[in-house]
């Protein structure tokens, strides 16, 4: 699996890792602001963004990728940041190889089954028929009413790319997320692991409670667990700032 990837700055390396429908050019601001510091380097997960496309989609699947490229670039350790599924696969990677992650940081997101927010969003992209759109226009006019909130709107639309042939496609590989998505929703297990963990969560999302702080703990002993005022889901996006200096503080403890 030759992992798609972009990279930022030298130093220690930091691997960030993006979420469901997302791919490392998400993550450009972060990866920038910490560039200063330390080597960042922002692959695309599999079936995302321009890394290729597989028939599964599992975290050991996903985790493996990652512990797979680390080696190919002699990053045999490094600090790893992941947000929503990049942060499963994070966590799974901790669990299973340890000596690989000097530290862990989880943005918005617990180890372990994850609730049901995206199946509305999936039935309204395989409805959307590319092949008959002719415009961005028309694809963003089509999933207005399936999809209301502008914001998640143009997310997902940075998916859509445009062929030398004029055709619209898609970068995610769409037809397998939906017929693994039981498998993104799945939790991660493993032995603890033992190392500095930090888990972020925006104070308006709901993606990690406080009744799942145990599991988290029961996971990864040294973890804390910080709030992001003002911040939802897409920490990343609604408060870079505080997002950046919570990661540098913790990066360079």
């Amino acid at each position: 699996m030759e992992l798609f990837y972009r990279e930022f700055g030298q130093g220690s390396p930091v691997l960030i890792l993006h979420g469901l429908f997302g791919f490392s050019d998400n993550w450009q601001t972060i990866a920038k602001g910490l560039s200063d510091q330390f080597l960042v380097v922002t692959p695309d997960l599999r079936n995302h963004g321009r890394s290729p496309h597989a028939d599964k989609h599992s975290y050991p699947e996903m985790a493996e990728d990652i512990r797979q490229f680390l080696e190919k670039h002699w990053m045999f350790s490094a600090a790893v940041i992941g947000h929503s599924m990049g942060g499963k696969v994070a966590m799974q990677l901790a669990l299973t190889h340890p000596e690989m992650v000097d530290r862990l940081v989880v943005v918005d997101m617990e180890p372990g089954k994850a609730e049901d927010n995206h199946s509305s969003i999936f039935r309204a992209l395989l409805d959307l028929d590319l092949s008959k759109m002719t415009s961005r226009k028309d694809i963003e006019a089509y999933l207005t009413d399936r999809i209301p909130d502008t914001g998640t709107r143009q997310f997902l639309l940075k998916n859509v790319t445009r062929e030398d042939d004029g055709r619209f496609t898609w970068k995610i590989n769409l037809p397998v997320l939906w017929t693994h998505y039981s498998d993104i929703l799945a939790g991660v297990t493993g032995e603890p692991y033992d190392k500095p963990a930090l888990f972020i969560r925006g104070s308006r999302s709901d993606y990690i409670k406080d009744k799942d702080i145990p599991l988290i703990h029961s996971l990864f002993p040294k973890a804390r667990v910080v709030t992001i005022e003002g911040a939802g889901h897409w920490v990343h996006a609604d408060k870079p700032n505080e997002l950046l200096q919570t990661l540098k503080d913790f990066l360079t403890q």
